[in-house]
């Protein structure tokens, strides 16, 4: 097995935490041939996989195409298993966009890094926690009530509050949405940006 670098396993790390896996934005300080060398090395070895980049859903991008379209990356399966993780997100990515060969396309000279260094760090999500749990509910079209929440997991309701607040919202950088709906009282979703 190919050794995996500190920087290889923050990337895939961060993505394991972001909708539909995404590998960027790559760590700060990363950039120029430092990351084309890096991101080359883990899309060789099936860690980083480049589809084309939803710019509806102002995805970042990693190469331009030049009309008005553009690639991105994501962490594959293989990605994951090199640093152990397990991802919720993993079984609801869409089906892959996969990006045409034949376009003969080169990586953009700069690259964005992380819009807040300071703010909090990606977490992986370990399958059969539950956090997991709470997620997977969240992932819903239904989204989950609170009642809901507090019957899978056994949890007290400010507990169950302050998991969404704290550790889905805050740690893990989840976009979550909450509405009142008549019989079920405040439900939750979680929005794929």
């Amino acid at each position: 097995m190919p050794k995996i670098s500190d920087t290889q396993s923050i990337i895939l790390t961060r993505a394991a935490s972001r909708p539909r896996n995404l590998a960027l934005p790559l760590p700060k300080g990363l950039a120029g041939a430092a990351a084309k060398m890096t991101v080359g090395k883990m899309i060789e070895r099936g860690w980083l996989e480049e589809v084309d980049a939803n710019l509806r859903r102002k995805e970042p991008l990693w190469r331009e195409t030049g009309d008005g379209h553009g690639t991105t990356l994501i962490a594959t399966e293989a990605g994951f298993e090199v640093i152990g993780i397990d991802p919720v997100v993993a079984s609801t990515i869409p089906p892959r966009r996969k990006v045409k060969p034949e376009l003969g396309l080169e990586p953009k000279e700069k690259f964005e890094t992380s819009p807040n260094p300071d703010g909090p760090k990606p977490a992986a999500i370990r399958a059969g926690t539950k956090q997991a749990q709470i997620i997977a509910l969240l992932q819903r079209p239904e989204g989950a009530s609170i009642g809901e929440i507090v019957e899978a997991t056994s949890w007290q309701a400010h507990t169950a509050r302050g998991v969404i607040s704290g550790a889905l919202k805050k740690k893990l950088g989840l976009t979550i949405t909450s509405e009142k709906q008549a019989g079920r009282g405040t439900v939750y979703r979680q929005l794929w940006c």
